[in-house]
């Protein structure tokens, strides 16, 4: 009789799947892939994917191991997302182990157990079940306790709050004998779809175009303006899916935004909606991710792991502000949550939906081509109307710490109208750099190639790169002057310079300083949205779809830094941020005005930003990259290597050029020191890949991976693949 071999996936930087005869006593053919065992792996016992059982195996049967144990009876993983992951681990050429284990939940990739649908609650015994609601009429919590019971049967100890109930009271009817303590199934709640706001023509164009779609592989951009309203277009849309009896899976690029959109969200699917991100304990993201896969939930509000979460019946996906660069992994598994999106509506035939008002150059080339269907949205919901601008022209004139007097004058009018400002400077920390004014000392990292950020507040420098902190100077360490200066601007140093400017107006700075413990967000939401006149100072974290009505004067500080990037997608990037900033200004009633501080107000991105017509200035992009082959018109990977030393890593890839061989149509250049050539401590180097066809790209650097798995080893560093960079120069 032939042995069944179960092969087996494992979260390791090989890039290979491994051979295991079945635990002793186990049946190979009850075995589905999906499923989790435990395997001797060297020295260690860890946790492994099945994917399949087979016949044959490359060695002997008498050396290979038994696995030690099955640790679900069930599949966590169908075969759908199995095949996205091979997916996502070939085109981003990932190690699969490592790429199946990240479609999992840190509680089962430790090998934990899948816990049932159920959580902590109480429920109505026999005798209770007798009762009148009427009893207990001496004690009204306890009275209140079992009525409830009475009418749900049941609740969760999760639930309390949101029912008025105590637990006291419900532990007292427990003594009495009349209620048990116990773990209860869960169930879906009862389907239930607030009505949301009657919807314009183009809204309910929009909705009907997609829900036609539905059931099928359908890619939409829905280019909106900000303020068009294309969250209710998501909302409608999803209301028809979950008429259907499916399930939605919403992206956004920022944990920030997740409060707001999940408050809206929940107000329109009450009890349906759960949010997945890296600042949930692993216990809430298991609870989450275990009630999409048995579909207890219906609607997943997630940042960029979340595309990876499993569904009972996924319907449709919404991917909010696809262009933002945060859907871009630039660590580990360096995936692209949008496109892996798109390649899972795909492979499961369900319409996905691109949201955004400034639409990144790949997804419009995508839909000039025909690839996705364009939905327009050209005006703003309700009765808001689209912001003015002005640019402020910066030359010649006096600043005081970065604000111009035309500029600090439109914030006081605004302030005495009883208004909100948002202040935008994407910089966080006091100063960018710390010199001494006397011999010109500058405090750089020890471990970077890159100047310390004074943090004043905490008396701190800081190196963002690394994170290494060192307390900050009284005196210069080479020359003892006491004449150290913070040089640029940052958040904080906007902060205290408003603070002491407009002294009864609470100024508000958020950004990723102020909002890194739990909750904090939430805090500064509610603050903004009680509507008292304010001042909101931050980075990007406030420019990205968030909803404040009375905020009716955005102020751009410094426009200048993006226009004059030497990467290719510094214009792209810097068009986006304007008009997405921009946005939050004049959201409602109240007309809003947009302030573009700038040495260069004739620049034409400007020009064109101002009259609206970012479509043109994306056209723009796409003829000047069409000419130079660059994406979406050309394909490009990056190899990357660091050491501990300046020689090791482009010694290496030296000799990995000189391997490769010459391959039509694909240009290697390097290797190349990046920006910044030291980090943390290792040098780095890079091979930068381009090709106008993505087969070639692919093919050389499959080749590349295989020499350097092979003789990266005696270098001492680290290396990886990065196909469709976003930090590419």
């Amino acid at each position: 009789m032939t042995e069944a071999i179960l092969e087996i996936a494992l979260a390791t930087p090989l890039r290979r799947l491994f051979d295991y005869l079945p635990p002793h006593g186990a049946q190979a053919v009850t075995l589905a892939p999906g499923i989790r065992v435990t395997v001797p792996f060297g020295q260690r016992m860890v946790t492994g994917l099945l994917l399949g059982v087979k016949s044959t195996s490359e060695l002997g049967l008498d050396k290979l191991k038994h696995a030690a144990a099955v640790l679900d009876t069930k599949p966590l993983l169908s075969p759908e997302m199995i095949e996205l992951c091979r997916w996502s681990s070939h085109y981003y050429l990932y190690p699969l182990g490592d790429a199946l284990f990240h479609a999992l939940p840190p509680w089962l990739r430790k090998g934990k157990p899948d816990k049932d649908s159920c959580a902590p609650g109480w429920q109505l015994n026999p005798r209770g079940q007798g009762l009148n609601p009427g009893a207990f009429a001496r004690a009204p919590r306890q009275q209140q306790a079992l009525a409830h019971l009475i009418q749900h049967q049941r609740v969760l100890q999760s639930e309390l709050g949101l029912h008025g109930l105590s637990r006291a009271a419900l532990q007292a009817l427990v003594s009495k004998g009349v209620v048990d303590q116990t773990e209860v199934m869960l169930e879906p709640p009862p389907l239930e779809i607030a009505q949301g706001p009657q919807l314009n023509h183009e809204q309910r164009t929009a909705v009907t175009a997609v829900c036609r779609g539905l059931g099928q592989f359908s890619p939409y951009l829905l280019e909106g303006i900000t303020g068009s309203g294309k969250t209710e277009v998501y909302l409608n849309t999803i209301a028809a899916i979950l008429r259907r009896g499916e399930q939605a899976l919403v992206l956004v690029p920022e944990i920030g935004l997740t409060p707001q959109i999940q408050a809206r969200f929940e107000e329109r699917f009450p009890g349906q909606v759960v949010t997945l991100h890296s600042g949930l304990s692993d216990g809430e993201r298991l609870q989450g991710w275990q009630a999409a896969r048995r579909g207890l939930i219906r609607v997943v509000i997630g940042t960029r792991s979340a595309v990876l979460t499993s569904f009972r019946c996924l319907g449709l996906i919404v991917v909010d502000e696809e262009h933002d660069t945060s859907y871009k992994q630039q660590e580990g598994f360096r995936y692209s949550a949008r496109d892996v999106a798109v390649k899972r509506a795909q492979l499961e035939s369900i319409p996905i939906v691109l949201g955004s008002a400034t639409p990144s150059a790949e997804t419009m080339q995508n839909a000039l081509q025909g690839r996705y269907q364009t939905l327009l949205l050209q005006q703003r919901a309700g009765s808001a109307r689209a912001p003015s601008y002005q640019l402020l022209d910066l030359r010649e004139q006096n600043l005081l710490e970065g604000f111009s007097d035309t500029l600090l004058q439109a914030m006081q009018g605004n302030l005495d109208q009883g208004n909100q400002i948002l202040v935008f400077l994407n910089r966080r920390g006091f100063a960018p750099a710390l010199i001494c004014h006397d011999c010109g000392w500058v405090a750089n990292c020890q471990h970077c190639d890159v100047r310390m950020v004074v943090h004043r507040r905490l008396r701190i420098l800081k190196c963002h790169h690394c994170e290494a902190q060192a307390q900050l100077p009284h005196s210069c360490p080479a020359c003892g002057s006491s004449r150290l200066v913070g040089v640029g601007l940052g958040t904080e140093r906007s902060e205290a310079f408003l603070q002491s400017r407009f002294k009864n107006t609470p100024i508000m700075r958020i950004d990723r300083d102020t909002t890194r413990h739990k909750g904090a967000m939430d805090k500064f939401l509610a603050r903004i949205g009680s509507g008292q006149p304010a001042i909101l100072v931050g980075t990007q974290m406030l420019a990205k779809g968030h909803h404040f009505p009375r905020v009716t004067l955005v102020a751009v500080l410094d426009a200048d830094a993006g226009l004059c990037s030497t990467d290719f997608r510094g214009p792209e990037r810097t068009a986006q941020m304007l008009i997405q900033v921009a946005g939050r200004a004049g959201r409602a009633d109240r007309p809003g005005t947009v302030i573009i501080q700038t040495h260069f107000p004739q620049h034409p991105l400007l020009q064109l930003l101002i009259q609206g017509r970012y479509r043109q200035v994306s056209e723009q992009i796409l003829a000047e990259r069409s000419a130079l082959q660059l994406p979406p018109f050309g394909y490009m990977g990056i190899v990357r290597c660091d050491a501990p030393d300046p020689a090791g890593a482009p010694e290496l890839l030296q000799k990995l050029r000189h391997f490769l061989p010459a391959q039509t149509g694909v240009n290697v250049i390097g290797p190349l020191a990046p920006p910044i050539a030291r980090r943390a401590g290792r040098y780095r180097s890079q091979l930068l890949f381009k090709s106008p066809r993505r087969g070639n790209l692919h093919h050389t650097l499959q080749r590349a991976v295989a020499w350097m798995q092979e003789h990266a080893k005696g270098y001492r560093l680290r290396w990886s693949v990065d196909i469709d960079p976003q930090d590419s120069i």
